[in-house]
């Protein structure tokens, strides 16, 4: 009978620790705790150029082609749920929003099933990710820059062209790599597609809190034993390939992108000095990011980075150089979203210039 009695009690107590862990994983979070999370995140920044860019105008409306994804009634007329056809922004929607919970916790949000990427490229199976989708794929591709450069010499300065931004934090089109090709993808050359994660890890909101968008760095510790704190994400590696030809395997692959950007910098500006004749410096800062280097000491200086001093000598070869250096600026988490699509995508843009100027591709390994 003891050992009955004992069973029974240690059956309940397994049963009772194990109803009380699923529980806690699928309780619902109390709304105080999401306001709070809410409003200290980016989403919520009042003060944030994202959402006061437009303070200025007359009359004080966002312009549609913008609203999408800085203005909540902008994006609830993107999605139809303001009743207006879906897939654009009918009416120009005053200012003062920001990204508020009635952009994401709405019917048509709930309903969406596919995006489109800028590349016209259609995404399916969102898993609950299309709200993120919509507002994390830039606005350019490979598409775009094709359009601009088709058919010209790869080497003679485009007439009235300007620089072809992706925009700001393009993280999905990072994910979803060759599939929708968010970033300048060269002819006859082949791309990662969809970056897969661990089955726990696929979406969006199992690595960034969908309120406050903060990662937990201990949610990654059980595989990424060197990480602590949220700067140790940076030192992650999965294997020791030497992609860059540093002859340094130990630090994180971020550390391996970080290289190559650097080395494509160089090569931009090289290119841009001896082959177009123009100077050229980069601030990713300062739209439209690429200003002449009017003392050629490579540092974008404040009197440099101005409208009237932008870069306008784009031959094809250095546009869509250029549009990847840039690409790699805008998704500082482009090393966790897909490292080898960022590795792939600046190997190939060095390999390109090095057709006319002096790169050394020595020791680089393409993924």
């Amino acid at each position: 009978m003891y050992r009955r009695n004992l069973a029974i009690l240690l059956l309940f107590i397994i049963g009772a620790g194990i109803v009380g862990w699923v529980f806690t994983r699928v309780r619902a979070e109390p709304v105080n705790e999401i306001t709070i999370k809410w409003s200290t995140s980016g989403h919520a920044d009042r003060t944030s150029p994202a959402f006061r860019a437009w303070d200025e105008n007359d009359p004080p409306v966002i312009p549609p082609v913008c609203a999408k994804c800085h203005s909540t009634l902008g994006y609830l007329d993107f999605i139809g749920e303001d009743g207006t056809e879906p897939g654009r922004v009918d009416n120009a929607p005053p200012i003062g929003t920001t990204v508020q919970c009635v952009a994401c916790h709405n019917p048509s949000s709930m309903a969406m099933t596919t995006v489109t990427f800028p590349s016209g490229v259609e995404i399916g199976d969102l898993n609950g990710q299309g709200n993120c989708l919509q507002c994390h794929q830039g606005r350019a591709s490979t598409v775009q820059v094709n359009n601009a450069i088709e058919g010209q010499d790869p080497d003679a300065v485009l007439e009235d062209q300007g620089f072809i931004s992706v925009h700001y934090r393009p993280a999905a089109a990072t994910r979803w790599g060759g599939e929708v090709s968010g970033a300048y993808e060269y002819p006859n050359r082949e791309y990662v597609e969809f970056f897969e994660h661990t089955r726990d890890y696929q979406q969006c909101s199992q690595c960034h809190d969908a309120h406050s968008l903060q990662i937990d760095p201990q949610e990654c510790a059980p595989c990424h034993s060197n990480v602590v704190g949220v700067a140790d994400l940076r030192g992650i590696r999965d294997d020791d390939t030497d992609w860059s030809g540093r002859g340094e395997t130990t630090q994180g692959v971020a550390v391996e992108i970080d290289t190559l950007w650097s080395r494509l910098y160089d090569a931009v500006r090289l290119y841009a000095a001896e082959v177009v004749g123009t100077p050229i410096v980069y601030s990713a800062g300062a739209n439209p990011y690429f200003f002449i280097d009017t003392n050629g000491d490579g540092v974008a200086d404040p009197e440099e980075t101005v409208g009237s001093n932008s870069y306008a000598s784009w031959t094809p070869r250095l546009l869509r150089a250029a549009y990847n250096l840039h690409y790699m600026q805008m998704d500082p988490g482009g090393f966790a979203h897909n490292p080898r699509y960022m590795i792939q995508i600046l190997h190939d843009s060095l390999a390109d210039l090095a057709e006319q100027v002096d790169v050394d591709m020595t020791g680089l390994i393409r993924p």
